[in-house]
């Protein structure tokens, strides 16, 4: 059976104690790009007061990044991940939900993250904390200890953009889409240093693509939504992008939950890698 891309409150619910099941809490929160830096925070205290019964956590700030790149975004080596997973108590049978408190970006980053190093039995929480502490599920204080797991990172290359296989898809029948807000996407601010966007590229921003409740959008409003950008089946490439990493995670997301199944990657490291060299054009 193929693991879903969502699983539901109810559903953690009922399964809270599965043995192969491991929940992971990876909430934090991203500052406007008005703001001056730091932009990222984790919310490990939030997690250390109350957090879903077993639930692991993870900094996506510091854990599953990349400590040598300068402008702190794009996803930890193989060896630095591997070693969160495992820490994490992550196997190779282990099924991951995780669950964050932004509307799902960051659980979606950590989905990403896990099937791009080969592990695809992992799902998101729908609607995450926000949705679990508005129906008064079970919390707890406990930190559980867990034993290691053997998580292997092994890079799919599916996955994966750079900036190099971008600049080479300009032109092309690739289809762009640049996943933060109107405001970034016009050039009115950035996190880099250089504002617009990659040229060719259209803007959906991650926020209309959840629902009041934190939960993706239904599937027929999601696949409307990028057919109105031109993303349909028959597309022969989606590259999502956004500053970092986080968001266009979510928009691969959404576009699986949108039953669309052109091929599709996110280009990790974003507008922040693209917008910080000069030699990469912008509109």
């Amino acid at each position: 059976m193929s693991t879903p891309l969502l699983v539901s409150t109810e559903w953690l619910a009922a399964h809270l104690h599965d043995p192969a099941l491991r929940i992971v809490d990876i909430r934090g929160h991203v500052i406007p790009a008005s703001e001056p830096p730091p932009h990222y925070f984790n919310h490990r205290s939030d997690y250390e007061r109350s957090h879903i019964p077993g639930a692991v956590f993870v900094d996506w700030v510091h854990e599953i990044t990349d400590p040598a790149d300068p402008r702190h975004a794009k996803i930890a080596p193989p060896e630095r991940f591997e070693a969160a997973m495992r820490r994490a108590g992550i196997s190779a049978g282990t099924l991951v939900v995780a669950y964050d408190d932004a509307g799902g970006m960051f659980a979606a980053r950590l989905w990403w993250a896990l099937n791009y190093y080969g592990h695809g039995s992992v799902a998101v929480l729908d609607g995450g904390w926000t949705k679990w502490s508005a129906e008064a599920r079970p919390v707890e204080a406990a930190i559980p200890t867990v034993a290691a797991g053997d998580f292997t990172a092994v890079p799919n290359p599916a996955w994966f953009r750079d900036g190099a296989a971008v600049q080479a898809a300009l032109g092309t029948p690739t289809k762009l889409v640049d996943m933060r807000g109107a405001a970034e996407f016009a050039g009115e601010s950035s996190r880099a240093a250089r504002k617009g966007h990659i040229p060719g590229a259209v803007n959906q921003p991650r926020s209309e693509l959840i629902g009041p409740d934190g939960t993706l959008l239904p599937a027929d409003q999601l696949r409307a939504k990028f057919e109105a950008l031109g993303v349909t089946d028959e597309t022969p490439e989606v590259v999502f992008y956004c500053n970092a990493g986080v968001s266009a995670s979510f928009g691969l997301l959404a576009l699986r939950a949108a039953g669309i199944s052109a091929p599709a990657a996110m280009y990790d490291g974003s507008w922040k890698d693209w917008g910080n060299d000069p030699t990469k054009p912008i509109a």
